[in-house]
């Protein structure tokens, strides 16, 4: 049975290197509120439509108490960092090849993709509070989202 975080469940730690090559944790965020969200491959239009949608709406997110936006995906540091710089992206993207973090959330396993079962990144955003001792815990939850329009969705979520 694959993993599915609810409201209330320890927000999974990881390690993860950036477009950059630079570590961040989730831990980092101490005594902060973050959204991680997990998106298939940098570079292809919904992943772009969402990433790009995160980072016009950072403001308002930071306005609604959101520190950081964390989106995690597959791919190797050095595409991130093309995706980001093609894209004037402001979110930070870290790389998960093994996608150990990718399972650890429920993010990666069997979905149907044109009406057939594979193995695959599961379009996912999570809201975190990450306590003063660095443990995240998850304060919202999405599963299956669709890029066109989350951002605003959950924006709306945040100050609802």
């Amino acid at each position: 049975m694959e993993t599915q975080l609810e409201t209330g469940a320890i927000a999974p730690a990881f390690t993860l290197l950036d477009a950059d090559g630079h570590e961040v944790s989730l831990s980092d965020f101490a005594g902060k509120r973050v959204v991680v969200y997990f998106y298939p491959a940098a570079m292809t239009p919904g992943c772009t439509t969402e990433a790009c949608d995160f980072t016009t709406f950072r403001p308002d997110l930071e306005t609604a108490g959101v520190a950081a936006v964390l989106g995690i995906s597959p791919d190797k540091p050095e595409r991130l960092a093309k995706f980001r710089d093609k894209e004037s992206l402001t979110v930070t993207l870290l790389s998960d090849p093994e996608r150990t973090t990718l399972a650890a959330y429920g993010a990666y396993g069997e979905k149907i993709n044109y009406g057939r079962a594979l193995l695959g990144v599961k379009r996912s955003t999570f809201t975190v509070d990450v306590d003063d001792a660095g443990v995240g815990t998850i304060a919202d939850a999405k599963y299956n989202v669709k890029a066109k329009g989350h951002v605003e969705r959950l924006l709306k979520d945040l100050t609802a």
